[in-house]
């Protein structure tokens, strides 16, 4: 019902060159924006824009996820023309300073990854929404044929949070996945990766439940993206906050690693790289 047995989960095409998800890979998080919900990756002037790109290559990512739209419950609105801006800002030094790196946008704008993709050459467009919020996302993918990571939401960044409600979580999620890849399908987008939307609304229970039923997305034969780095999931069962969160999302990058995460999103790259290299040595022992 939700399969596809013509893809392959090891492979995505990026930029015209097959990449290799064998070995997972490791997203690194730049967020331009002044209320991110994690400090430590927010950069707004060019020099801290800069140096957090710096530290995200240098310690092993394998492409950095930019995004000018704090997703974070409640945070406050931000028009497209003040994304394109930030984002634009943000590329005329990165491109100059990393010319060959691996940009995914995290938007739900299909103009805003319009403009990336055309303007800077953006590889990815990671969408939050899975093409909910914008119509044209989906038929904008298409057309710019890059690869697309379709996220589960309940709701808005604004509204998420609020009471998430669900009959059957993982039927419903799963569901939901069904009839956005066949859309996409129809579309001819050939690259699809999965993000179950830990966050988006979904309860504390909600994210441990699809967490340790992660295996579940395997009957879609995709690649998968986990993105749990510091979040409430974490912080608020451990009675703590985002910079007391490492140790649990180090916990959490590598249960979902062996439970068949191909892409993780964090904003701490050396230790989940060091995740991915401890998973990966003990896969070859079994």
């Amino acid at each position: 019902m939700f399969g596809d047995s013509e893809r392959n989960t090891n492979f995505i095409r990026v930029n015209g060159m097959l990449m290799d998800l064998s070995v997972p890979r490791v997203m690194g998080v730049l967020n331009i924006t002044p209320d991110s919900f994690y400090d430590g990756c927010r950069s707004m002037d060019p020099d801290n824009i800069v140096r957090r790109a710096d530290t995200i290559l240098s310690e092993g990512a394998d492409m950095i996820d930019l995004g000018a739209y704090s997703s974070r419950p409640g945070a406050d609105d931000v028009s497209e023309e003040e994304e394109i801006v930030r984002l634009r800002s943000a590329f005329e030094v990165l491109k100059v300073r990393y010319p060959s790196a691996l940009f995914s946008i995290d938007t739900f704008r299909s103009k805003v990854a319009e403009v990336c993709v055309k303007e800077y050459q953006a590889s990815i467009i990671n969408d939050i929404s899975g093409g909910e919020i914008d119509s044209q996302m989906f038929e904008t993918v298409a057309k710019l044929q890059v690869p697309y990571i379709l996220t589960h939401i309940q709701g808005t960044p604004q509204s998420m949070q609020k009471a998430p409600k669900y009959e059957n979580l993982r039927r419903e999620v799963l569901q939901f996945f069904s009839n956005k890849v066949k859309q996409l399908r129809d579309l001819k987008v050939n690259d699809i990766i999965l993000d179950p939307g830990f966050g988006f609304g979904k309860s504390l229970q909600h994210n441990y439940h699809m967490m340790a039923h992660l295996d579940d997305f395997e009957i879609f034969n995709l690649p998968l993206l986990v993105g749990v780095s510091r979040k409430s999931m974490i912080y608020k069962l451990l009675d703590t906050d985002p910079q007391g969160s490492l140790n649990g999302t180090t916990v959490l990058n590598t249960v979902s690693l062996l439970k068949g995460a191909n892409i993780i999103r964090v904003h701490d790259v050396r230790e989940a790289v060091e995740a991915v290299r401890i998973v990966s040595e003990l896969r070859k022992n079994i």
